[in-house]
């Protein structure tokens, strides 16, 4: 989905926070997880998306698309900063990084599970864990650190004993 969908599904999940706080969601490929600039607050979770190589043209499954977002409230002007991490074509030499084809159906848990973690995180509430997983995708074979930008920056966690993605590290 484009960033607009993106957008629009965040302002119409955002209006579930505090009444008169404002909130946008900007998309910033310079994100640097687990380093969150001082007063923003860090959310990484990982989806099932699709991705289509521009060399080629062959497309892959994955259960194991990271997206790191950065949130900061100041007054009642709250800002998430989002990076969707991409991976590359096994079969294309020097192929380029591709951005994740993320299915509307996650792309809405995502953004649940960001407003939630808002609430959390810049407002204090005390809530209960019941963070949605995302749907995943039939995968048949086991994912490639080798082309995974997230794994070359190392946060994309993964048990090697299995491509289970109920085993996976999430970050909350």
């Amino acid at each position: 989905m484009a960033q607009a969908d993106w957008t629009y599904i965040f302002r119409d999940k955002a209006t579930d926070l505090r009444q008169g706080d404002s909130w946008r969601l900007e998309f910033d490929d310079t994100l640097v997880p687990e380093s969150p600039n001082p007063g923003w607050k860090e959310y990484i979770r990982n989806t099932g998306a699709r991705f289509r190589c521009r060399k080629c043209g062959r497309s892959w499954p994955s259960n194991r698309v990271m997206v790191v977002f950065h949130m900061r409230l100041i007054g009642r002007e709250g800002v998430v900063k989002v990076r969707r991490f991409r991976q590359n074509c096994k079969n294309c030499p020097s192929a380029p990084m591709e951005n994740p084809e993320i299915l509307p159906e996650n792309i809405d848990i995502l953004m649940d599970n960001l407003v939630k973690k808002i609430r959390i995180k810049c407002y204090g509430e005390r809530l209960d864990g019941g963070f949605r997983p995302p749907q995943n995708l039939e995968v048949n074979s086991p994912h490639e650190p080798a082309h995974c930008e997230a794994c070359q920056l190392g946060i994309c966690e993964r048990n090697t004993a299995t491509n289970n993605p109920s085993t996976f590290k999430y970050f909350f």
